[in-house]
């Protein structure tokens, strides 16, 4: 063709898209947006609302806390809001004040240079950012998302960090006013379990347990050592218990579970029985998953299992999720799950859901009350929200 041919093609082509912009209609001018405008969320969250920690491996220095709302019919409904969460962070909400905590870590070249770690302080109505507590030596633990990593002690007024080193220690801070009070050793033991009024427990590797007892001050004024009661080789307990009125129940890896009071104001070991007593021998059931224990406002304990359990099947995902009377200590019921689910919930109402992480890093919603499955959450722009909070 030559370059005349060419030229005149053009010509005839940007004609036809004039007269075709023309037929359409040229579109208004939109308004100008307006950038000053702060929304606002309902305080107290609405009862099946929920928080889903997205660890967010592929990009770690921003993970997320993504508020969502269960009965949501669709992603625009579903999804609420959301904070930063970096570094492995662990959260909790408070039930006492409008506030979210998020301990998280730092550094000074995104992934190299000086760390620091923080509490950052969020508004719940508008989850802006109210301000930071600078936690002392770089030492807050970093790992998969834990419920036990931080704790909220004496009416919501203390807020306990974990530590590991791996030297373990926990770091008391003053939320009203803002700082850091005290930091209390814990020597081979883990985790922030909250103990009575104004105290925590840890799990000990030795398979005892240590508890404390903290005043306004943040200092300690008494401590108390349940001797080693359970064999770590043998039947070793998961950390991840439910707290079911005072009592934590922690599951054990070869199907059993422990009762630890921890209501009162020194801990008191109770009784240990099987969660898969009645079950088919042959079909091996057992506890598993990241976050595998539940609990609902009527005293029912939720355990995630998987069948043909073994030596080290402890991080399975679960096919179903057992059902007990916690008081009673017997089996209610046996919800089998869409999908495998690697993490579990429930909201805080008296008809509550049962909320599920699945293998996709989806959320399943099911009733709690029947096992009957509702809905799944999905592109609200998660990654690996590993670990559900229900609102406070």
């Amino acid at each position: 063709m030559s370059p005349g041919a060419v030229r005149g093609a053009a010509g005839r082509i940007a004609a036809a898209l004039l007269l075709l912009c023309a037929a359409q209609g040229v579109p208004a001018e939109l308004p100008a947006e307006s950038l000053d405008r702060v929304e606002t969320l309902p305080v107290p969250y609405p009862p099946h609302w929920f928080w889903a920690h997205d660890m967010a491996f592929g990009h770690y220095t921003d993970g997320r806390m993504f508020l969502l709302d269960a009965d949501g019919a669709h992603v625009g409904a579903q999804f609420k809001g959301m904070v930063n969460a970096a570094f492995g962070p662990a959260f909790v909400e408070s039930g006492q004040r409008r506030e979210l905590y998020v301990a998280e870590t730092f550094y000074e070249r995104t992934g190299r240079g000086k760390r620091t770690d923080v509490v950052t302080v969020y508004d719940k109505s508008t989850l802006a950012p109210l301000g930071e507590i600078v936690l002392p030596g770089a030492k807050r633990v970093n790992t998969l998302p834990s419920r036990y990593a931080v704790a909220l002690i004496d009416g919501g007024k203390q807020l306990l960090v974990y530590n590991f080193t791996p030297a373990t220690s926990v770091t008391v801070i003053d939320v009203g006013q803002r700082k850091v009070i005290n930091e209390v050793p814990l020597p081979g033991c883990a985790m922030v379990y909250p103990a009575g009024k104004n105290g925590f427990s840890s799990l000990c590797g030795n398979g005892s347990l240590i508890s404390f007892r903290i005043d306004e001050r943040g200092q300690v004024t008494g401590r108390h050592v349940i001797e080693p009661f359970f064999d770590i080789d043998a039947d070793a307990l998961f950390e991840k218990p439910a707290l079911i009125g005072g009592i934590a129940y922690f599951p054990t890896f070869a199907g059993n579970v422990q009762e630890i009071n921890l209501g009162t104001e020194q801990a008191r070991l109770g009784k240990k029985w099987s969660l898969i007593a009645g079950s088919d021998p042959a079909e091996h059931w057992r506890p598993g998953g990241i976050h595998l224990t539940g609990a609902d406002a009527a005293g029912r304990l939720y355990v995630l299992m998987h069948p043909e359990g073994k030596e080290g099947s402890h991080k399975e995902p679960g096919r179903e999720i057992w059902v007990f009377d916690a008081r009673g200590r017997s089996l209610l019921q046996r919800v089998t799950l869409r999908e495998p689910g690697l993490s579990i919930e429930l909201t805080r109402d008296p008809d509550p859901l049962l909320l599920v992480v699945n293998v996709s890093m989806n959320v399943d919603v099911y009733r709690a009350r029947d096992g009957g499955f509702l809905r799944t959450l999905s592109d609200f722009g998660q990654d690996e929200p590993l670990l559900l909070h229900a609102v406070r």
